[in-house]
């Protein structure tokens, strides 16, 4: 959303002025942004939110007079607007930004540790994309989603997938035959790219898989300091276990590897067992982590017996080697725009015709449950 003049109408929200100062400097300096105000606190905020109405705001996570949570709460709850969260490099600052996410911030930067001023220059350019991002991005007036118990998760036995909500029941979920799942758990993996809008996503569609579902591979777009408690979080509302991917490990069923934040994650095979590869290689599409590494590696080593799933996010990384994926014979999913935070990453890869299904966020988890069952003869299809 734009203003008459076609700028992205910000206001600034933090309790360090010269974060203030810069934040206000670098949005000003793009040509299709203007900063329209800076607060200090959430108090000023409100009234400052009230009377500009702006696009986007940028949020503090520690705030004085107010926690930033509860602010954003708040605000999520009266006013939804996109939301960029100004994070802080330490173990709490994660947690709270990851809190954040769920309560609808749309994305967050993290303030570097040293220097602060001239990191923050140097980062103007993932500030100001960020920005841009969540101006287009549609905020709903919704309650936070809260993943289904680990009880109610699904189980992978006899001809169908059972433990599935009713909300669920109305998906056209493949018809599944009955195999042998030792077969399969031993065989099958899962590769998932994320980007904006992913922690949540993540947390839905992990949410909805049982305690014997092959092992899963997930590159979400995320900077060092991060993943590890995303991992957490996630470890803490899913049935299969969740963790930070370490590398040389061997990829088991039942489990969930997370690329590390600033490092790029790759599958390798070692005789018949797959393993985990964590590497500091180039950027790739301008991601460390990157999707593009993930499922190229998915497609060289594991080929057919994969499952790739592109959930939310802006740009294009991944779309290439989903690509190769689905030619070596994996079976892809891809989010679809309705419940997309941003439809770019899925987008593309249709684009690119390595999809074959799109699904709404709430349904993914079952319509993959549903191709594990069918297994190798339909994994092989092209």
């Amino acid at each position: 959303m734009k203003d008459a003049t076609g700028k992205i109408r910000v206001v600034v929200v933090d309790d360090s002025a010269l974060v203030r100062s810069i934040l206000s400097t670098l949005i000003d300096s793009q040509p299709d942004m203007a900063c329209i105000g800076v607060a200090s606190d959430p108090l000023v905020a409100r009234e400052m939110i009230r009377e500009l109405n702006p696009d986007v705001i940028t949020l503090d996570v520690e705030m004085p007079k107010m926690d930033g949570l509860d602010f954003l709460e708040k605000l999520m709850r009266l006013r939804p607007m996109p939301v960029v969260m100004v994070s802080t490099l330490t173990e709490r600052g994660a947690e709270t930004t990851l809190r954040a996410l769920e309560l609808g911030a749309v994305d967050f930067v993290a303030k570097p540790r040293l220097g602060l001023a001239q990191g923050l220059q140097e980062m103007a350019k993932e500030i100001t994309e960020k920005v841009r991002i969540a101006a287009k991005v549609r905020i709903d007036r919704r309650p936070v989603a809260r993943p289904a118990p680990p009880s109610a998760a699904p189980r992978l036995v006899g001809s169908a997938v059972h433990g599935q909500a009713s909300a669920d029941a109305a998906a056209p979920l493949v018809k599944a035959v009955p195999i042998s799942y030792s077969r399969v758990s031993t065989e099958k993996l899962i590769a998932i790219g994320a980007s904006t809008g992913g922690t949540e996503a993540l947390r839905e569609l992990l949410s909805g898989l049982p305690a014997d579902c092959p092992a899963v591979m997930v590159t979400q777009h995320m900077p060092p300091g991060f993943t590890r408690s995303l991992a957490d979080r996630l470890n803490s509302v899913c049935r299969m276990h969740v963790k930070e991917a370490e590398h040389g490990e061997r990829i088991l069923p039942g489990h969930v590897y997370i690329a590390p934040g600033g490092r790029h994650l790759a599958v390798r095979r070692s005789g018949a067992n797959y393993v985990v590869e964590v590497h500091d290689g180039e950027v790739v599409n301008r991601h460390r982590p990157s999707v593009e590494v993930l499922f190229n590696s998915v497609a060289l080593e594991v080929g057919r017996n994969a499952i790739g799933v592109m959930l939310t996010g802006m740009g294009r990384d991944g779309a290439d080697a989903m690509l190769k994926m689905r030619e070596a014979g994996a079976y892809n999913f891809a989010q679809d725009e309705a419940s997309c935070v941003v439809f770019g990453m899925p987008r593309e890869a249709i684009a690119t015709g390595a999809v074959h299904e799109v699904v709404p966020l709430q349904k993914i988890a079952g319509q993959l449950l549903g191709q594990l069952r069918l297994a190798g003869p339909v994994l092989s299809r092209v």
